[in-house]
């Protein structure tokens, strides 16, 4: 998969930015942290997360710690954001509620 085109990037990370994510400093990717009740709640969000994950071929970087789930999304293959790291993100955002 390509990497994200410059007029790609305007139009599909906008409303990333919007919703907390952010770009990460020296690397083409882009980073959120989820906060949730408790672990089970974060941690069923990164199960149903994983489906999704799993469903498009593409994985996310991610630690849990507690009620805490850190993300970063690119995609290692082309070097940096792509299409999926787009999809990825707005179906975290989706299951975050």
């Amino acid at each position: 998969m390509p990497k994200l085109t410059d007029a790609e990037r305007d139009e599909m990370l906008k409303p990333l930015f919007d919703t907390g994510w952010r770009m990460v400093d020296g690397r083409d990717a882009i980073t959120k942290t989820f906060e949730f009740k408790n672990f089970v709640e974060a941690f069923g969000w990164m199960t149903r997360c994983a489906i999704h994950a799993e469903k498009l071929n593409h994985h996310p970087e991610w630690s849990n710690v507690y009620k805490t789930v850190e993300v970063t999304l690119s995609t290692h293959d082309a070097d940096g954001l792509t299409e999926n790291d787009v999809k990825l993100a707005k179906r975290m955002d989706k299951q975050a509620g």
